[in-house]
């Protein structure tokens, strides 16, 4: 992986999925303040000589501005607030520096108003995808049907930020974005899973305590590793901090790293991509014609039921298959897959997602993003087994980081030289206590669910997306618990789109309107 400003791969799951892992978001009215805590943000750096090391600041530090705008047309003001929290020891020794960005609603009533903590995953990636296309009052403006614009690029307001429904605190785990370790200190105390875990929850226990949010109905919304942080955050503020959630909003989820690791004996992964593979090929129009011309939803209704029946079987069956049985599962396969009988048998009638991506538009001398597999991609080898590079990924990195990065100095007041780390400065990242195996914090989301019977869930899973498949999803949930509270407190939702949906804005606004529909149910436990 780049360590480069502008990669975003650590928006999807950095590591293959077995764990020897550990090897393997009206025009604004501002008007700054700056708290009376510390220094202020500008004594972080200034132009006439080398910046600071955030971690020499030992106090919280807090810039606030208000603004206004609209949201489904209504006028809504709100106060934003950009800054650093510090993570202690117990001994009141600072141990790290939190960067975050915060938006509350002016009227509302903090006591009743429900609070949301977001994050991206990566690991080793900071909020800023999801802050400037899916939760901010601003976001980036793509192109058409949500693809690369060119630049110069355009930040435009955001009329389905769901600001309207919740306060949003945009966090930046340490290591990402402007948050460091502080001054002493190792920072691969933060740069594990349990350590990432404890140290989320703690900077939520003291933005609780600071800004007086204990009473508000709270949430946690987290993308693709990010939804594996919300379900070890979760109970570690239930069990160490006696915080109970109202709910969780599960972007392009990922829980279980077995049902999408290849490994040997492992027929699992296949399939779980097989029904995607039919919702890509689809689109691509490289379906049967009897199959392109049905609806998606049918198309993948029968390829799930294909891939959870008779093929999961016979794939179970491995060298006992005869040959006629393995020709006949290879069409099939061919079938809901868009590629060839010939390619899938010899693939062993196991086609990963690498090969897909690179084998499905061969013909037309593209790949397929990884991330959106819409996003259309050309290869300096077109004879090559595996794409050079993620189109739907590279897609996104210019127009976000340049406009965060003029935003939250311009309209946010926070002003630091210190570099905004997009990517990889967490690696490596350590897996323990689940190294050599793979990584799994279903139970833990299910121990939270069972100690409060309140909490729900909602999943949103894009047809497009590859680094976290929706059938692996479902087949996850599936297995969360085998008693009906729990199937019933999680909500599944489809959108046409890859691991960000919300760049599309047709998704965008259907995301946003599951959101709040969610977010307003949960927050009155109904």
């Amino acid at each position: 992986m780049k360590n480069s400003l502008i990669t975003v791969t650590a928006l999807a799951l950095l590591a293959p999925a077995a764990v020897s892992l550990a090897q393997a978001p009206g025009i604004p009215r501002s008007r700054p303040q700056v708290a009376p805590l510390s220094a202020p943000a500008s004594a972080l750096a200034t132009a006439d000589k080398a910046p600071a090391s955030p971690s020499m600041v030992v106090d919280d530090k807090l810039v606030t501005t208000s603004h206004v705008t609209k949201i489904d047309g209504v006028e809504i003001r709100y106060v934003a607030t950009a800054g650093t929290l510090v993570l202690r020891h117990p001994n009141g020794k600072a141990r790290g520096h939190m960067f975050f960005v915060a938006y509350a609603r002016e009227g509302q009533e903090a006591a009743t108003r429900p609070i949301t903590f977001s994050y991206n995953g990566g690991p080793g990636s900071p909020a800023i995808w999801l802050h400037m296309g899916l939760m901010g009052p601003k976001r980036v403006k793509m192109a058409a049907e949500g693809f690369q614009p060119g630049p110069p690029y355009e930040l435009v307001t955001n009329n389905d930020s769901p600001l309207d429904v919740t306060d949003i605190v945009m966090i930046d785990p340490i290591q990402t974005g402007f948050s460091r370790a502080a001054e002493g200190e190792d920072s691969k105390q933060f740069t594990s899973v349990t350590g990432d875990i404890e140290s989320v929850a703690d900077f939520i226990r003291l933005y609780l305590t600071k800004f007086k949010r204990w009473p508000s109905p709270k949430f946690l919304l987290g993308e693709s590793y990010g939804t594996m942080r919300s379900a070890g955050v979760a109970q570690e503020l239930q069990s160490r901090h006696g915080v109970e959630l109202n709910g969780i909003v599960l972007v392009s989820s990922i829980l279980d790293y077995l049902s999408k690791g290849y490994a040997a004996g492992h027929d699992l992964p296949y399939a779980n991509f097989l029904p995607s593979f039919t919702a890509i090929a689809w689109y691509h129009k490289k379906l049967p014609r009897d199959l392109q011309e049905m609806d998606q939803r049918k198309a993948i209704d029968e390829a799930r039921s294909f891939a959870f029946g008779e093929y999961l079987t016979a794939l179970a069956k491995g060298n006992r298959l005869t040959m006629a049985e393995r020709q006949s599962l290879a069409e099939k396969v061919a079938r809901y897959s868009g590629l060839s009988a010939d390619f899938v048998m010899r693939a062993n009638l196991r086609v990963t997602d690498p090969r897909f991506r690179k084998e499905l538009l061969r013909d037309r001398g593209v790949t397929l993003g990884r991330l959106d597999a819409r996003y259309t991609g050309l290869d300096a080898d077109g004879a090559g087994e595996f794409q050079e590079y993620d189109p739907s990924n590279d897609a996104l990195a210019g127009p976000y980081v340049a406009l965060f990065s003029n935003y939250v100095r311009d309209e946010l007041k926070w002003e630091s030289d210190a570099r905004y780390y997009t990517s990889g400065q967490v690696q490596p990242w350590n897996y323990a206590p689940y190294s050599n195996r793979y990584l799994n914090l279903l139970d833990e989301l299910r121990t939270t669910m069972a100690h409060n019977p309140y909490l729900r869930v909602m999943v949103a899973n894009g047809y497009y997306d590859m680094a976290t498949p929706f059938t692996a999803t479902e087949h996850t949930f599936a297995h969360l618990g085998y008693e009906d509270t729990y199937k019933n407190r999680v909500s599944l939702k489809y959108f046409q789109g890859g691991h960000m949906m919300y760049t599309h804005p047709d998704l965008l606004r259907a995301l946003k309107h599951d959101i709040a529909e969610f977010v307003n149910g949960a927050k009155m436990n109904r």
